[in-house]
């Protein structure tokens, strides 16, 4: 199996360049473009279907960051566009607390008995109690009041976020919308990430270089910082390594050679 990098632009997913290639599947964070912070539009979305569909292709719908848009309803999935070819992903652990480890995909009925093998001969299955206690809070709607607590107190945070970097720091060019926990500013011509950085850590700020997520492009610089608390452990296999810095890279969504969905 090999990885391959696609382009992306402000808004995601370069498609033009999707469609020149070979891939048999393609992992995508279409809600709130990871770390670039653009969401998928419509005519992309249709473009994406069709790729996969010509390819018999499978997407892997990451809904990252969907529950956090501050200026808008979050945008419907991809999946509903196509639940035979899009495989959709999410987790509790930017929405609760990523200590919790549990995840959920919505999957084509073909994948469903292979994933369910996969997982118990990964892992035995995740804890029942963990599982009985967020099935719980989902069906008493407590996980809906959490995101209605939770929203303004992130839009609160960016918001500051944005207003500081405005009055010390207005060179700086923030970029994406106003969703999730986390905040891309490119920085001007000149500026070294590296010195960035440091500046900020002995200040007690945490951010990290576009160049410290593996962007592959040389020239597109830029800060990352968080405004939420959640962090993601790095893994323990080489590919996921590999999968993993890819997925971070500022300028590039995912496909895979050599899986096959069916």
């Amino acid at each position: 199996m090999s990885i391959i990098g696609v382009p992306v632009g402000p808004d995601g997913v370069d498609v033009t360049a999707l469609s020149t290639v070979d891939a048999d599947a393609l992992v995508l964070t279409p809600s709130h473009q990871w770390p670039t912070g653009g969401v998928l539009p419509a005519p992309a979305r249709a473009a994406v279907i069709r790729w996969a569909a010509a390819r018999d292709a499978l997407v892997v719908e990451d809904d990252y960051d969907a529950e956090y848009r501050y200026d808008r309803a979050a945008v419907g999935a991809m999946q509903g566009l196509a639940p035979d070819r899009v495989a959709y992903v999410g987790s509790a652990s930017k929405t609760l607390a990523p200590g919790l480890r549990l995840g959920w995909m919505v999957l084509p009925p073909r994948l469903v008995a292979p994933v369910v093998a996969a997982k118990l001969l990964a892992d035995r299955g995740s804890p029942a109690i963990d599982q009985l206690t967020f099935a719980d809070f989902l069906t008493r709607g407590e996980f809906d009041r959490h995101l209605r607590r939770m929203r303004p107190l992130y839009r609160r945070r960016r918001d500051v976020l944005l207003a500081a970097l405005a009055r010390h720091l207005p060179q700086l060019r923030p970029v994406g919308v106003a969703a999730g926990q986390h905040l891309v500013a490119w920085l001007p011509a000149g500026w070294s990430e590296a010195a960035v950085e440091s500046a900020a850590l002995a200040r007690g700020w945490r951010c990290w270089g576009s160049g410290g997520i593996a962007s592959i492009r040389r020239g597109s610089r830029g800060c990352c910082s968080d405004t939420g608390r959640c962090r993601s452990a790095p893994s323990r296999k080489a590919w996921r390594c590999s999968l993993r810095q890819s997925l971070m890279s500022p300028e590039l969504v995912v496909a895979v050679r050599g899986f096959r969905s069916s």
